[in-house]
């Protein structure tokens, strides 16, 4: 299904690596890419029927796609994925950091080993992607890294440490990134997203109407939609037009940025 803002094809030619990109933000991001005519390498955990049923979604763009089920907290398995990279296509030209995981509770209850995890995925995996296809990057004196940071990069709620320490990070990772990349045709900026209504967030729906008596419409405005002013959730396909644009010669100039897509949540 061609989405037409991308009809253009205009990153034809180019490749695009998407970690996370079986579901929600990651795969709208690989669909838009894809339908803007770059080939594809995307990441995530899917059962085998739904991976050919992407892999044929792809094509119909006119474009190679290969899967890679590699496991973004294990970083010979993100080498892996690295390598299949070169294998396949010779190098990435495109590189999105999408993977993330969630977890939420107090701080003196929160599990160290879903500290590590969250850390692992959000925050290692997109520096252990950036620094194994930098010099491939470097070579070709042409790069685009973008990391999907989050609202959360910039602001803090509670019982999200770990999610809120990695979403920090991972737009000071994207700064340096942009530093080292300048001189060398590469650029690195982070996307930080609101809520979106992913399937995800979807499903937390029914439980918070029943733990706070609440109807679907109050849950999405007072409780999910509390903080961004515009009461709308950012939709797959903003996020993924984003990632397009940036990914464009149109966007050479703009390095080290922070995109914030919330509704005017951080500027409050």
């Amino acid at each position: 299904m061609t989405n037409p803002i991308f009809a253009t094809r205009i990153l034809a030619g180019k490749t695009a690596l998407v970690t996370g990109a079986t579901s929600g933000i990651g795969l709208g991001i690989a669909r838009g890419l894809a339908s803007a005519g770059a080939n594809l390498l995307f990441g995530g955990f899917a059962k085998p029927e739904e991976v050919a049923a992407l892999s044929a979604e792809f094509s119909t763009f006119g474009i190679k796609a290969v899967f890679s089920g590699s496991d973004m907290s294990k970083p010979a398995e993100i080498a892996a994925m690295a390598e299949l990279a070169v294998t396949e296509f010779g190098g990435i030209d495109i590189l999105v950091n999408n993977a993330g995981v969630q977890h939420v509770s107090p701080v003196e209850d929160f599990p160290p080993e879903k500290w590590d995890l969250i850390l692992a995925i959000n925050l290692s995996s997109a520096f252990h992607l950036s620094r194994l296809l930098f010099k491939g990057m470097k070579a070709r004196q042409w790069g685009r890294i973008i990391n999907i940071a989050s609202a959360h990069g910039s602001v803090a709620s509670p019982f999200k440490s770990a999610y809120v320490a990695a979403k920090h990070g991972v737009i000071g990772l994207t700064k340096t990134l942009a530093l080292e990349g300048a001189e060398f045709g590469i650029t690195a900026n982070a996307v930080s997203p609101g809520y979106v209504l992913t399937p995800l967030v979807e499903k937390q729906i029914p439980d918070t109407m029943a733990a706070r008596g609440l109807t679907r419409d109050q849950v999405i405005r007072d409780v999910l939609l509390h903080a961004q002013p515009t009461k709308q959730f950012v939709t797959v396909e903003q996020v993924a037009a984003a990632c397009v644009f940036l990914s464009t010669g149109a966007a050479a100039q703009i390095n080290g940025a922070n995109l914030a897509m919330d509704g005017g949540w951080i500027a409050q």
